[in-house]
């Protein structure tokens, strides 16, 4: 992999050429950005998925709910359909994406819609919802909007100043554009993370000496079965196949070996299309867990299969300074 991404380079070359000109060109005001008076709130990266948006918008949703009336905007990646779809209670994996699927079971009563033209669905939820804010999905390179907060993920181990242009690196978007964000959110630290290396991260990815950066680590409990809510702590009596089709499943593997879990772990691209007969040999398997996004896909096909929940803690008081950064003031934000 490693000789191929090298012998890649010149692609990567021309790739960053344009992106340095796209971008170029919205900076100039060739290409508009749109703004809205609804207040919009981008949740995004530089780089390819693995940074946690998905359990980022989760976490804000869980919080703002209650105080706000909000609406969740998504492309739905790995979805059949075409056009806008507004999430209902019976939507599927095949009609608004995996992602999305995840975000309506945790919060069934949450305006969530899935359209690739963000202009269009905006005014949308504007004219037939008229929520107090919309959240945009893995939107910080879709220039074609301009946000009134932008949120910039990148992970614990490997930010964005660390990284190049695909496909010899995993950047999409310029490191220069994190200077659009309004925070960034180092997502997967280690809960053990100290002042010292904690400033040292601040240093070398703050581009604006106003621009706030905060840090997130990772959460895996509990394990649900359908309806049902169990401790992670029942798998440590027995062996189990973990399936992961997520973009950084590292962490995750990682977090259950330190634990001293017994597991095999089946790896697949991130939202992975399994087929019929993949579906049946995982049917066949006596103890399968998978993750929450796999499980938005496979959940129905495989009733049997435990799913582990992930979820973002941000360290320290880091929590309710990101919520008061974009403006909301909302008590016991810190966890």
């Amino acid at each position: 992999m490693r000789l191929l991404r090298k012998i890649a380079f010149p692609i990567t070359l021309l790739y960053g050429f344009v992106i340095y000109l796209r971008n170029a060109l919205y900076d100039w005001g060739w290409l508009k950005s749109e703004t809205f008076a609804t207040p919009l709130i981008s949740v995004g990266n530089l780089s390819l998925g693995g940074t946690g948006k998905t359990p980022m918008i989760e976490w804000m949703v869980d919080r703002l709910q209650g105080h706000y009336e909000l609406a969740v905007l998504s492309r739905g990646y790995g979805r059949s359909t075409t056009g806008m779809q507004e999430a209902l209670p019976q939507a599927t994996a095949q009609e608004i994406g995996d992602e999305p699927l995840q975000m309506l079971h945790k919060f069934p009563d949450l305006t969530l819609v899935v359209d690739a033209n963000r202009r269009r669905a905006v005014r949308w939820l504007e004219q037939h919802k008229q929520p107090d804010l919309i959240v945009l999905d893995d939107a910080h390179q879709h220039r074609r909007i301009k946000p009134s907060h932008a949120v910039l993920l990148t992970p614990y181990s490997r930010p964005f100043t660390r990284d190049w242009f695909l496909p010899t690196g995993n950047l999409r978007d310029s490191r220069s554009q994190a200077q659009r964000a309004t925070c960034i959110v180092i997502t997967k630290c280690p809960d053990t993370l100290d002042e010292v290396e904690r400033n040292a991260l601040i240093e070398e990815v703050q581009t604006r000496k106003d621009q706030a950066v905060y840090f997130t680590t990772l959460e895996y409990d509990p394990i649900l079965q359908g309806e049902t809510q169990r401790p992670l702590t029942d798998l440590q009596s027995q062996s189990f196949t973990l399936v992961t089709g997520i973009a950084d499943p590292k962490p995750l593997v990682t977090y259950l070996q330190d634990a001293g879990y017994r597991f095999e772990h089946l790896k697949f691209g991130d939202h992975h299309r399994f087929s019929k007969s993949e579906i049946q040999k995982l049917a066949a398997v006596e103890q399968l867990v998978m993750t929450e996004k796999d499980y938005a896909r496979l959940g129905n096909a495989l009733p049997r299969a435990l799913c582990i929940r992930m979820r973002h803690r941000f360290l320290g008081s880091d929590g309710s300074a990101f919520l008061e950064r974009l403006g909301f003031r909302i008590p016991s934000a810190s966890a």
